[in-house]
């Protein structure tokens, strides 16, 4: 079953608070909906149209499981918490294999 992946970059970064009131809520809710953190930084090299900025990989065992972590309630908490104090351009894929 091919696998499913939140891709998050971040545009700018308006309000830190925000951010970091996001981060301490955020993880929580993506371990619990079975995520796995690959990368989150902000070393990028970027191309084309692409913004060096924060970026973050999330890996799930299935496409469905990413969508339903994204939807659930602690995730929407966390998302509320963030509100307006970032712009990014947040993405769920589905895997290869």
């Amino acid at each position: 079953m091919p696998k499913g992946y939140w891709v998050s970059a971040y545009r700018t970064i308006s309000d830190p608070e925000k951010l970091a009131a996001y981060n301490k809520l955020a993880p929580q809710a993506v371990k619990a909906g079975g995520g796995r953190v690959l990368s989150r930084g902000s070393r990028v090299v970027a191309h084309d149209a692409g913004i060096a900025e924060r970026t973050v990989l999330i890996e799930f065992d299935s496409f469905e499981q990413a969508v339903a972590a994204h939807e659930s309630a602690a995730y929407q908490e966390a998302l509320a918490a963030l509100a307006d104090g970032v712009e990014r351009d947040f993405r769920i894929i589905e895997g290869l294999d």
